[in-house]
């Protein structure tokens, strides 16, 4: 048996062996599927924080865990792709980098809380720390590529502030940063199914929409259903 079999096994029987609470966020369960549809092994809430013999460790402060929503891991690739470390946001208002970075940079608060604490692995040196003694005690390995999932991109679009961010990407031992929105991964999964019955629910769901021939529209081309009440009347 080649070597990356062997270990997609392990990692397998790892994940297996690590499986935590069902996942509660529905773009967590999307992004999960997405990865799982790519030939990725996944796991979701991975719990870290910073260890107490941290320098920096404060018990009131650092004591309550965060979360890696979803860790993917791909035995046929190499380099920082071969895993991926994901952060979700799913706002329903979308996510406008250069406001986020701006009110991170600025002390302001975000999603009603300090701006820093919703991306706490990447502005604190002693969380990112933990965040990567975690990927690592999961995965073997402290390369990886750093998703920040989200509905979608607001106010200039443009990703390189977040992307590209020295500040971010120092803080994870310069491992790459993508932002992927809902859409980058529905326009991939489009592209690439057949119809072959996919492999998972998003893809599925997919196949089942194209076959529909489905495509927005404000004049609904039948009535809608009578209610309950309407038919009792």
């Amino acid at each position: 048996m080649r070597k990356w079999a062997w270990a997609a096994l392990a990692v397998r029987a790892h994940l297996l062996m690590q499986a935590t609470d069902m996942k509660e966020d529905i773009l967590e369960q999307l992004v999960d599927e997405y990865l799982m549809h790519r030939g990725y092994f996944t796991m979701h809430n991975v719990k870290f924080k910073p260890k107490r013999t941290d320098p920096d460790f404060v018990s009131n402060q650092d004591s309550v865990p965060s979360d890696i929503d979803v860790i993917a891991f791909n035995p046929k690739l190499e380099g920082p792709a071969r895993i991926i470390a994901v952060s979700c946001k799913s706002w329903q208002e979308g996510f406008d980098p250069e406001g986020f970075v701006r009110a991170i940079e600025t002390s302001r608060n975000w999603a009603g809380r300090e701006a820093w604490r919703g991306v706490r692995e990447l502005c604190r040196p002693k969380w990112s720390r933990a965040f990567l003694d975690a990927v690592e005690e999961h995965t073997g390995s402290r390369s990886f590529t750093y998703w920040t999932a989200v509905t979608s991109i607001t106010k200039g679009r443009s990703r390189d502030v977040w992307e590209r961010n020295t500040d971010f990407i120092n803080a994870i031992e310069g491992n790459p940063i993508q932002l992927v929105t809902f859409g980058d991964m529905l326009d991939e999964v489009w592209d690439k199914l057949s119809t072959t019955p996919a492999a998972t629910e998003l893809g599925r769901m997919v196949q089942l929409i194209k076959a529909s021939k489905w495509v927005p529209s404000r004049t609904p081309s039948v009535k809608p259903p009578l209610t309950i009440l309407q038919r009792e009347i």
